[in-house]
């Protein structure tokens, strides 16, 4: 058999554990790189990859490798290859292209096209006869990445992501996925603890996912075995012979591997879950081998005739806010079923926040980095012994918001350096105040964690008086919380000497890591509302009750930009919070405006900044989830149409309220596409974001003209961070 360049994908942050699983199938000296890891072989190595890899998604066989300075250099590349030797005239075939740091090709949906047309007319010459498209099985699927000037022309050997073992058919909320929790196994050492014959447990196992991977991994059952599709089956070069030795020998292994399986055992409170899971063992045709019923985390005891072996989990990460307390509580009852019922065993569990994992009273060994999906999580692994156990004080930011700002109105311990900040503080003054009096702007950021050693934002507040909202991005644990805390204090103490203000109108929040709708979390009841103005208009603010203010600052380019283009036109604000941008439409002469959201807080607030206005017009308020509101009957009603639209959804949510799990990477383009509907025909939604990692794909929503207007939206006061948000211009495209 002839050796082939290879390529295997893998999600972000799993590729050591892809590279090493490489190995044990045989693969001399794969390379680890981004996303992915490269490696030779002959058909059947990458055959087997196929078969056996429980970590990768996809297994690429290189074709060809040359420079792309056109669109003409992408589609004479693709005729270079002989295609009548991979498909026949009368077949299907699919394309995936992606493109990084290309001056040539930037649409994806284009890219894939074009190599499309390469393909298509190559054949059509030669046969008279084209093949067809097929996005869901087709014969062979082809996968080009271009990286600046060069593309790799690929197939792809495993037709649809591997992580799709076949045993799952029933979607519910915030599953794992297959790949990402064969990792996790892995890298707790299951392999070695299943033929030590240990036990495995799930105490919150939801579908059944980590079970199933487990008992796969114990059982020496090849996870691609269920499937009976891949990507190789109808290509012209495939090796039907080989395919049909590895699978017998899979068959082999799994029948000898079935007979030794250790005790395996899933715990979950949803009576509906546990059916799914259920199923999902019945479907992997493991009835009987995996027990799964319902029980609550206190009730997670083992039985007496269990051997120790390993807890492994995907608790609720706690995302939403409103869910914190709820989710704290079952980490801190977690951490005592550990404690009471499982001396000696071993525990892993993916947490998006370490404070939840502190909640449990264990000390963990490094945590290892990994993602679910677009979320960052870690691992936790934990050594059950009471030498790790510890009683975990409250960690409530506000409690440590209190201790600083107390001891900043005392002595500042001199070695704090918060002359350092002053004098950059100074700096920053002296340059955007003059912006500020030119442009007209009252409240602007005055300083974003400029010195490492002071990581805190402070925004200048002018209505009545001039207040100051200071905002600490919370140390890393590797940081001396001691430390931290004087310099802060010193921060503090600096700030109404430089601005010459009273030291009760600085107020401090501690803004922990990427809490997504954070602005939705109440500290206080004050109920202390004050004025400001932004462009001519009038609008609350709260310094004392919200981690945010009321006023996102980083958005008064888009407000603005809102209230220019408003006039006559009908407004709808989506996710609208306390409806600042509903008020500049309707300053700025819109006939209408619907503001909705779910909150029937933001609501009331939105309300009241709108009276606060002189304003023309009709306008409507909807408490709803904009995800259902814009789906609903009374949304897409021909009627309502609108001139002017402002989506401005949050990164992350799976709240109580909502029937589903929103992740903005994973759902904006049916969210856009909802909110587009309800444009008129010459009218614009403008659609923005904080997520840092978000990535636009222009091709997925081929009915409208999308144009990045990132940069014209990040104002003067901002300029250090221009990734505090993303914003497009979105408009229809005209079909004649």
């Amino acid at each position: 058999m002839p050796t082939y360049s290879l390529f295997a994908t893998t999600p972000k942050a799993m590729e050591d554990i892809l590279a090493a699983e490489l190995q044990t199938l045989g693969i001399a000296q794969p390379k680890a790189t981004l996303a992915g890891v490269a490696f030779a072989g002959d058909l059947e190595t990458a055959y087997r990859v196929c078969l056996w890899s429980r970590t990768a998604n996809r297994v690429l066989l290189v074709l060809a490798t040359f420079p792309v300075k056109s669109q003409q250099d992408l589609y004479d590349g693709v005729q270079q290859i002989d295609w009548f030797t991979h498909i026949n005239p009368e077949d299907t075939l699919a394309v995936s292209f992606s493109a990084k740091n290309s001056e040539a090709i930037n649409n994806t949906h284009f890219g894939a096209l074009k190599v499309k047309d390469a393909i298509v007319d190559q054949m059509r010459s030669r046969f008279n006869v084209r093949p067809g498209v097929d996005t869901e099985q087709p014969n062979i699927r082809i996968n080009v990445y271009l990286q600046g000037e060069t593309a790799q022309l690929s197939l792809d050997l495993s037709g649809e992501s591997l992580h799709r073992r076949g045993y799952r058919d029933t979607t519910i909320k915030a599953p794992i996925k297959e790949n990402l929790a064969a990792a996790l196994l892995l890298r707790c050492g299951w392999p070695k603890l299943a033929a030590e014959h240990a036990t495995l447990l799930d105490p919150m196992c939801g579908s059944g996912t980590l079970l199933l991977e487990g008992a796969m991994m114990a059982a020496d059952y090849a996870p691609g075995l269920l499937r009976d599709y891949f990507g190789f089956t109808g290509w012209k070069q495939h090796d039907a012979a080989c395919w049909r030795k590895l699978r017998a020998e899979a068959e082999q292994r799994k029948t000898i591997g079935l007979a030794k399986l250790p005790v395996i055992v899933g715990f979950d409170q949803d009576r509906y879950t546990v059916n799914i899971a259920l199923k999902h063992i019945a479907n992997a045709g493991l009835a009987h081998k995996i027990h799964v019923e319902r029980r609550d985390i206190a009730d997670a005891a083992p039985a007496e005739s269990w051997q120790p072996g390993l807890v492994i989990c995907n608790p609720p990460y706690g995302e939403r806010l409103e869910d914190e307390e709820a989710v704290a509580e079952l980490y801190r009852k977690f951490g005592e079923t550990l404690k009471s019922h499982f001396l000696g065993w071993q525990v892993g569990m993916i947490i998006s926040n370490p404070e939840l994992g502190f909640r449990l009273g264990i000390r963990s060994q490094k945590p290892i980095t990994l993602f679910n999906g677009a979320l960052e999580c870690r691992l936790l692994r934990l050594n059950i012994n009471e030498a790790a156990f510890f009683v975990p004080k409250a960690r409530n930011p506000q409690e440590r918001v209190a201790q600083v700002i107390e001891t900043s109105s005392h002595s500042i311990p001199e070695d704090t350096g918060a002359d350092m900040f002053a004098n950059r503080l100074k700096k920053n003054l002296k340059k955007l105040s003059k912006w500020a009096q030119k442009n007209a702007v009252t409240c602007y950021r005055i300083y974003d964690a400029d010195l490492p050693e002071y990581a805190a934002a402070v925004d200048l507040y002018q209505g009545e008086q001039t207040w100051v909202n200071v905002q600490e991005y919370e140390p890393p644990k590797t940081v001396d919380r001691q430390k931290a805390d004087q310099r802060l204090a010193g921060l503090l103490a600096e700030l109404p000497k430089v601005l010459d203000i009273p030291r009760d109108n600085v107020f401090l929040k501690i803004r922990r890591k990427q809490r997504n709708t954070e602005q939705y979390e109440k500290f206080a009841d004050s109920g202390q509302f004050h004025r400001i103005t932004e462009g001519g208009c009038t609008l609350l603010v709260n310094f004392a009750d919200y981690l945010d203010t009321g006023l996102f600052l980083d958005h008064r380019p888009i407000r603005l930009r809102i209230q220019r283009e408003a006039k006559g036109k009908r407004f709808l604000n989506l996710f609208a919070y306390t409806g600042s941008a509903t008020v500049h439409a309707a300053v700025g002469g819109a006939i209408a405006t619907t503001t909705v959201d779910m909150s029937n807080t933001y609501i009331s607030w939105a309300k009241q900044n709108l009276a606060l206005n002189k304003t023309d017009g009709t306008h409507e308020f909807i408490q709803a989830d904009c995800l259902e509101w814009l789906a609903s009957e009374a949304a897409q009603a021909s009627p309502r149409q609108y001139g002017l639209i402002f989506l401005d959804p949050p990164t992350f949510s799976n709240s109580k309220r909502m029937d589903a799990v929103f992740d903005i990477q994973n759902d904006y383009v049916t969210l856009i596409r909802n909110a587009a509907a309800l444009l008129a025909a010459d009218g614009v939604l403008y659609f923005s974001t904080n997520f840092r990692r978000f990535k636009m794909d222009v091709a997925a929503l081929p009915e409208l003209a999308i144009d990045d207007i990132s940069a014209d939206t990040i104002p003067e006061d901002f300029a250090r961070h221009t990734k505090i948000h993303y914003c497009w211009r979105l408009v229809k495209l005209c079909v004649e």
